[in-house]
């Protein structure tokens, strides 16, 4: 079969797993994510292994689907600011400070801590706890979308906490890459400030960019005579804030597609818009994201010893986050109740994880059982964050599951 009718196939198969495990999860009162992500996992080689079928020979399937992955989670992150204003987030400022550094904060010491008491030497234990400190807010967008809480204090303070969060992970493993000698895929404390001055001009630059340029640019393009000229623009905006947020400012692309979202929000565009958009986003790219972090795990090659490791991460990964970003959000201002969600929502790891988890798998940190481990552990915050989300939310979940009914 050629490689082109190896792709369609597999696509149309993920977007019906996708869609099937959400409307299942949805009708056992949980977020649809769950079900998507569970339907991944299913389809990989865990059980199915879906990649490695006789009717899929094309090597470089799976790369592209992994590439539809990650533009599915960029859409997702342009929607997530869509849905916010630029004035509502900068009120969470004090939220969102207390929760992004006490977010990283108290994960890294407790993985230091549950290092040394496994024996780690220095560097081991220390790259244990800047593994642990990431947050994925992908997962937790898409639930406090459907929950209608992201524009909350809670929701806004999530996304604003996880910024800070990625940013401060970012520089951490960059002062690591001091104690290992200056190692040449990490960096040295010499290139901090250098990154830490790239980060900065990058948000100067996008979001003045964002708040006097692009508004004019939305006016102009949506009277061009040609088909969908603002979802298009939009398409390249957002593809553009990604590109520049990790390429020029060392951040995930996460974070500059969120950003791109968060100023077309300031513009002057029409309901069509966001619902086309949306559309888009939901009906291709984005279950496949949901799908593709199922897909990269491997359930079947964890031992006894690996099972141990991932019980103890898994422990201190959801310990810390909701300890840290909780007592963050109470800093901050928020009620207990307000803050165990913000801390829940802080649970998931992500894309950041594995790029700190491939470091350390390059530079002999780690090896690849412990990777391994690494890429269950994403999986397993990514489906435990949404219940718990949840059951934070019961009120909502019975008046969302009513309106829908």
């Amino acid at each position: 079969m050629l490689p082109f009718l190896q792709l369609i196939l597999a696509i149309a198969i993920i977007i019906f797993a996708a869609k099937l495990g959400g409307y299942l999860s949805f009708k056992v009162g949980q977020p649809a994510v769950v079900g998507e992500v569970l339907a991944g996992l299913i389809l990989g080689p865990s059980l199915i292994d879906f990649f490695h079928l006789s009717i899929f020979t094309d090597p470089h399937l799976e790369e592209s689907i992994v590439h539809m992955a990650e533009l599915g989670v960029l859409l997702l992150m342009f929607i997530a600011g869509l849905e916010l204003h630029l004035e509502e987030l900068a009120k969470a400022g004090k939220i969102a400070f207390f929760a992004g550094v006490l977010g990283f904060g108290v994960p890294l010491l407790s993985g230091y801590a549950l290092g040394s008491i496994m024996g780690y030497p220095l560097e081991g234990a220390i790259f244990l706890g800047l593994l642990l400190s990431p947050t994925s807010i992908s997962i937790s967008a898409q639930v406090l979308m459907e929950l209608k809480q992201l524009r909350t204090k809670v929701g806004m303070g999530l996304l604003g906490g996880a910024v800070i969060d990625d940013v401060l992970v970012v520089l951490g493993l960059s002062f690591y890459g001091a104690l290992l000698g200056n190692s040449e895929a990490i960096g040295g404390v010499d290139e901090v400030g250098v990154i830490f001055l790239k980060m900065i001009g990058f948000l100067i630059v996008s979001h003045a960019f964002g708040l006097w340029v692009l508004p004019k640019l939305v006016n102009f393009v949506k009277k061009l005579p040609v088909s969908q000229p603002l979802i298009s623009f939009a398409f390249i905006m957002l593809l553009f804030y990604a590109w520049s947020a990790e390429s020029l400012g060392h951040m995930a692309t996460i974070i500059g597609a969120f950003m791109a979202g968060l100023f077309f929000s300031r513009s002057n565009t029409p309901p069509s818009f966001r619902e086309g958009f949306s559309a888009i986003a939901y009906g291709f790219f984005v279950p496949v994201f949901f799908i593709s972090i199922g897909l990269e795990a491997n359930i079947r090659s964890l031992n006894s010893e690996s099972l141990w490791l991932l019980a103890a991460l898994l422990a201190v990964a959801i310990f810390s986050k909701l300890l840290g970003s909780g007592l963050g959000g109470i800093l901050g201002g928020l009620s207990f109740k307000e803050s165990a969600q913000l801390g829940a929502g802080m649970i998931p790891r992500g894309e950041v994880m594995l790029i700190v988890a491939t470091v350390g798998l390059v530079e002999g940190i780690i090896d690849q059982n412990t990777f391994s481990v690494v890429i269950i552990l994403v999986i397993a915050t990514t489906l435990l964050a949404p219940p718990i989300l949840r059951a934070l939310f019961p009120k909502l979940q019975k008046a969302e599951i009513d309106k829908v009914i």
